[in-house]
C-alpha cells in the first residue's frame, strides 16, 4: 500500500501480517520486502535471487532448491509454511512503513517510517526467547527499538531472556558464498535447539 507524501517520496507500508506458528522459538527479521514486481510469492522473502529459502532448505532439507519449484520459477509457499511451522520459526520485518529513496530494495536507500511494535509482537509468542535478524540494517533497527548494543555478525547480545541474533544478509549483493551463510544459521539454530 503507497500514500502520497509532501516531499515526493510515498510511503510503503508493509504487505503482510506477522507469520507466527503456534509453537514459535525464533523470530526471524528482515528490514522491508522488495517492490512488488520481484516478488516470486506473496509472502516474506518472496525475490528468487535472495536465498534466504535457499539457506532453509540447505539447513534443514540438505538441499539448496528444496523450497524452490523450478518449473513454475516460484518458492513453493505452502513447503515453506509446513517447515516454518513444524519448526517453530516466526516471520516479520523491522519496518512497518518505510520510503525508498532509489525506488529499489536497497536497505541503503530506505528509510524507516515506522518500525514494528516489537513488544507487542513478542507477547504473542510466549516461547520465542530469540529474534535473529537478516543483515545490519535489521539489527540497526532492533537494536534501537531493545536499547541494547548491535551484535556482531553470527553473534547474539542478551535482553533479560531474550537472545538478540545478527545473522548475514540473505541478499545475494552481500558478499558471501551461501554455504557460509548458511553455516552462521545452523550454528544459531543450533543453539537454540531448533536443529
Amino acid at each position: 500500500m503507497l500514500t502520497n507524501c509532501n516531499n515526493n517520496y510515498e510511503i510503503e507500508c508493509h504487505p503482510w501480517a506477522p507469520f507466527i506458528p503456534e509453537n514459535a522459538k525464533i523470530l526471524i527479521m528482515g528490514t522491508f520486502p522488495p517492490g512488488e514486481k520481484r516478488w516470486s510469492m506473496d509472502f516474506y522473502y518472496p525475490n528468487p535471487i535472495n536465498d534466504f529459502w535457499r539457506i532453509m532448505g540447505l539447513i534443514f532439507l540438505n538441499n539448496k532448491d528444496a523450497l524452490w519449484n523450478a518449473n513454475a520459477k516460484r518458492f513453493d509457499l505452502e513447503a515453506i509454511k509446513r517447515l516454518m511451522t513444524e519448526k517453530g520459526i516466526a516471520l516479520n520485518d523491522t519496518a512497518r512503513k518505510v520510503r525508498r529513496l532509489k525506488g529499489n530494495a536497497s536497505d541503503k536507500f530506505l528509510e524507516i517510517i515506522e518500525p514494528v511494535p516489537l513488544q507487542q509482537l513478542l507477547e504473542q509468542m510466549p516461547q520465542c526467547h530469540a529474534v535473529a535478524t537478516t543483515g545490519e540494517k535489521a539489527a540497526s533497527v532492533i537494536a534501537q527499538l531493545t536499547s541494547t548494543p548491535l551484535p556482531k555478525m553470527g553473534e547474539k547480545v542478551m535482553m533479560h531472556d531474550l537472545a538478540i541474533w545478527r545473522m548475514p544478509s540473505t541478499s545475494r549483493a552481500y558478499p558471501m558464498k551461501i554455504e557460509q551463510k548458511a553455516e552462521y544459521y545452523h550454528r544459531m539454530f543450533q543453539s537454540l535447539g531448533i536443529v
